[in-house]
């Protein structure tokens, strides 16, 4: 008798920004309004003219390589706007070459029909603007590309939408693995070839003989926390790809004290010396795990 075979899937399949649409900004879709990768392709790609005063959506890396793409199409990019509070990451004195920052703005509506003419916004104490532009640019707001995850009945994080996994970026099919942006937001692509690369070693050690574990428990977060990644506890990886875990905020916190607890044990407890920023991964180390009980409750962060 022959030993059957095993073999593996591992899904790289990425993430994309969150459209207008699915922002619930009302207007209609007039031309000018654009996501980050349709306009680098449209400007880097296809060469087309794009307009002249632009508005970008959102304060993330993204935005600042949308910022730089609109100028070098020639436009004038008049304000980035973003519903954040300022921060630290806010220059005191905005930079020559950077845009206005308009924080604490919320996008009410788009206004134009042949062509955009305007972004209606609403400030944080009630006041109304409109700032005039024939383009918009939606950046960041993450979605992973989940449907292949979803049709091959893949639990998914309900705070990362993505796949769940463990420190082997093990999901919960056995013989599925996972790695790079549709687990954790969206990272370099530096980052994610990193983690291509060393999923080879947990892949080769499922096709040799290590059993796919089931029944693991999952990692969860509490307000204002978003979302952890990896998300789940599983044998045989004392560590995530990158040694961390990776976690964000809705909230800017001010040097936060991350508290781990399983079934009412403390696990873990780290105190952040800097702030940490909505919109940007920060990271727990990960040197609790072998205190984790496989057959216990879902392990949780808190911020004290």
């Amino acid at each position: 008798m022959t030993r059957r075979e095993r073999t593996v899937d591992v899904l790289v399949i990425g993430a994309r920004e969150r459209p207008r649409s699915a922002r619930l900004v009302p207007g209609t879709r007039p031309p000018g309004v654009y996501a980050t990768g349709e306009l680098q392709q449209a400007v880097h790609l296809h060469r087309q003219r794009i307009g002249t005063r632009a508005v970008v959506i959102g304060n993330e890396p993204v935005s600042r390589a949308a910022t730089d793409t609109l100028r070098v199409a020639g436009l004038d990019v008049v304000a980035v706007v973003t519903d954040q509070p300022p921060s630290r990451l806010t220059a005191p004195v905005r930079p020559r070459d950077r845009p206005p920052l308009l924080t604490h703005a919320t996008v009410t509506a788009l206004t134009g029909r042949a062509r955009l003419t305007g972004v209606q916004l609403r400030h944080h104490d009630g006041r109304t603007t409109t700032l005039h532009c024939d383009t918009v640019v939606f950046t960041g707001d993450w979605i992973p590309d989940h449907e292949l995850a979803r049709r091959g009945a893949i639990a998914r994080d309900p705070g990362t939408r993505g796949p769940a996994y463990d420190a082997a970026c093990r999901t919960t099919r056995a013989g599925v693995f996972a790695v790079g942006n549709p687990l954790h937001g969206v990272e370099s692509a530096g980052v994610a070839a990193a983690e291509g690369r060393a999923v080879a070693a947990p892949v080769l050690r499922h096709l040799v003989a290590e059993a796919w574990p089931t029944g693991r428990p999952a990692v969860a977060v509490d307000h204002p926390l978003r979302w952890v990644a990896p998300n789940l506890v599983g044998p045989g990886a004392h560590a995530p790809l990158r040694g961390r875990f990776s976690v964000r905020t809705s909230r800017r916190l001010h040097a936060p004290l991350l508290v781990v607890r399983q079934d009412g044990r403390v696990l873990h407890r780290q105190r952040l010396l800097l702030p940490v920023e909505p919109g940007r991964p920060f990271h727990l180390r990960a040197d609790w795990l072998d205190r984790v009980d496989p057959h216990g409750a879902a392990v949780r962060i808190a911020v004290r």
